[in-house]
């Protein structure tokens, strides 16, 4: 078990490790970008990754109000056979989390049995998170405007 010191310390070294690794590597619309706190550049609409016993990431529309909330998740939901192919996979969609009494809708995927404070989990970790969140820049850079468009 770490201490709380420890295991700030662990998860900083991870994402500064994580973000030094893809820093080389721009967006699909060819910029510099910070891969770790992802700017979508639309109020409201975030892609999350979060590693700890398991490691999470996805996109999430945190719209206080519900109603925009709820058009801005069937604008993505328009284009879950585009974000699914350009994935290679199926994600979650969730409409409402629930998550800490947030309005919050998700659309993600996790990778379980893996352990950020396990450094021999690191490879399998960055290389999961690695590959998603470079097709999600890809997804966004190529479908941004519709989304907003309609948002």
């Amino acid at each position: 078990m770490y201490s709380k010191q420890e295991t700030s310390i662990l998860r900083q070294q991870f994402w500064t490790s994580f973000g030094q690794y893809l820093a080389p590597i721009p967006s699909a619309g060819g910029n510099k970008i910070n891969w770790i706190n992802y700017n979508t550049g639309a109020r409201h609409v975030h892609f999350k990754m979060n590693a700890t016993d398991h490691v999470y990431i996805g996109i999430e529309l945190s719209h206080k109000e519900r109603d925009t909330r709820e058009i801005y998740f069937t604008h993505f939901n328009t284009l879950k056979a585009e974000l699914e192919a350009i994935l290679g996979e199926s994600w979650v969609w969730e409409k409402d989390s629930g998550i800490d009494d947030k309005g919050l809708s998700r659309i993600y995927t996790v990778l379980n049995n893996v352990n950020i404070f396990k450094h021999s989990d690191w490879p399998t970790i960055i290389s999961f998170l690695k590959q998603r969140v470079i097709l999600l820049d890809r997804f966004w850079v190529e479908h941004r405007d519709i989304v907003e468009m309609h948002g």
